[in-house]
C-alpha cells in the first residue's frame, strides 16, 4: 500500500468534498439572495458567510433578524441549532490531539456538516493509528467547502434576485442534508436522534421565531446521548 503524503491526503479531501459541494452550491446562492432582499447590507451578508460559516445558523439568524426577533431569541436559537457541532468535535477531537494549537483552531473552524461526513468516514475507513497526514484530508475537504460557500454567497448577493422562483433551489438544500445524514447514520442512537429530531421539527413547525428547530435540535441531541450512555452501561455490565 502506497504511503500517504500531505499532498495526496489534501487532494483526496478535495475530491471527496466536490460531489457534496455541487449539492450545497444552491444553498449559498439562496442565502446571499435572501440576505440582501431581506434588507441586510451586502458586507454583513458576506461577513456572516466568512465568520459564522454555518449555513443553517445563517439562514435562521437572517430570518429572525429580518423579523425583528429579540436578540436573546436569535442567540439562543442559533446556539442550539449549531449544538450538533459539539458532537462533531467530540468525535474528531481525540483524533487531532497530536496537532499544534494552530492546526486544531483552523480545523475546528472548517468542521462543518459536509466536511465532517467525509472526514469522519475517511478516518474510520483507514488505519486509526495512522494519523500522521490525515489532517491534510480534513483541510482539503474543509477548504473546498469554504471556498464554494464564499463564492456562492457572493453570486447570490450580486445576482440572486434575478434567479427565477420556479427553479425551486431551496429544495436542493433538503436533498443535500438528507443524503449526508443517511450516509453517516450508524447504530440505534444515531437513527433515534435523527428520527426524533425530524418528528419534533415537523410537529413544532408552527412555533414563532423558528423555535421548532431549536426544540428539534435539543430533542435529537438528548435522545442520541441518552441511548449512547445506555449502550455504554450495557457494555460495562456485560
Amino acid at each position: 500500500m502506497q504511503k500517504s503524503t500531505p499532498r495526496s491526503e489534501f487532494w483526496a479531501g478535495v475530491r471527496a468534498e466536490i460531489p457534496i459541494v455541487m449539492g450545497v452550491l444552491p444553498f449559498g446562492l439562496i442565502f446571499g439572495s435572501l440576505g440582501v432582499l431581506g434588507g441586510m447590507p451586502p458586507l454583513i451578508v458576506f461577513a456572516m458567510s466568512s465568520i459564522v460559516f454555518a449555513g443553517s445558523a445563517q439562514f435562521i439568524g437572517t430570518a429572525m433578524i429580518n423579523a425583528a426577533a429579540p436578540i436573546l431569541s436569535i442567540w439562543t436559537t442559533t446556539f442550539f441549532v449549531n449544538a450538533r457541532h459539539m458532537l462533531y468535535s467530540a468525535t474528531m477531537g481525540p483524533k487531532s490531539q497530536h496537532l499544534s494549537l494552530g492546526w486544531r483552531l483552523l480545523l475546528s473552524y472548517l468542521l462543518t456538516d459536509e466536511a465532517f461526513v467525509v472526514t469522519a468516514l475517511h478516518y474510520d475507513n483507514d488505519d486509526p493509528e495512522d494519523l500522521e497526514h490525515k489532517h491534510w484530508f480534513w483541510l482539503g475537504a474543509g477548504l473546498t467547502l469554504w471556498s464554494q460557500w464564499q463564492l456562492s454567497t457572493a453570486v447570490g448577493v450580486l445576482f440572486g434576485s434575478q434567479l427565477p422562483p420556479s427553479w425551486g433551489l431551496d429544495f436542493t438544500l433538503a436533498l443535500t442534508f438528507i443524503g449526508m445524514i443517511f450516509v453517516s447514520l450508524k447504530g440505534r442512537p444515531m437513527w433515534a436522534a435523527t428520527l426524533s429530531a425530524g418528528a419534533v421539527a415537523v410537529a413544532a413547525n408552527g412555533l414563532p421565531y423558528r423555535l421548532g428547530l431549536m426544540l428539534a435540535a435539543i430533542t435529537g441531541i438528548a435522545v442520541g446521548l441518552l441511548l449512547e450512555l445506555q449502550a455504554e452501561k450495557q457494555q460495562e455490565a456485560a
